[in-house]
């Protein structure tokens, strides 16, 4: 799992053995340890809602999902255009972003096939 932090942003991007574990019920974790009782951690699950949201605290962060809208972009992969939601934060916007490594789903799922009828640009 890779996070990106700026101003009220979130960005998220899994792999494609992150994103397996997620669709099967499990959460994928990213802790860092700075010291001795100083650790920051994220995890990430997945939920029957229609809307992400955060909980826990800004030391250990729960990224809650909504499952159909991830089991939505699944389908999708690969693809470079992750989910977008925005999220209420205190009065505050904080825009979080979640996506797959489009490298990473081409190796696994290989290229994107076209739409029927589609044509290839000149």
């Amino acid at each position: 799992m890779k996070l990106q932090f700026q101003h009220q942003s979130l960005r998220i991007r899994l792999d494609e053995a992150e994103l397996a574990q997620l669709l099967s019920g499990g959460s994928v974790v990213n802790r860092t340890v700075f010291g001795p009782g100083q650790a920051w951690s994220q995890q990430i699950r997945l939920e029957r809602t229609s809307a992400a949201r955060l909980a826990g605290d800004v030391q250990h962060l729960d990224i809650l999902l909504p499952y159909e809208a991830v089991t939505a972009y699944s389908l999708r992969l690969p693809c470079r255009e992750g989910i977008v939601f925005m999220l209420d934060t205190d009065g505050d916007t904080l825009q979080l972003q979640f996506d797959v490594d489009v490298r990473d789903s081409v190796r696994q799922r290989g290229p994107a096939r076209r739409e029927a009828g589609s044509v290839a640009p000149d």
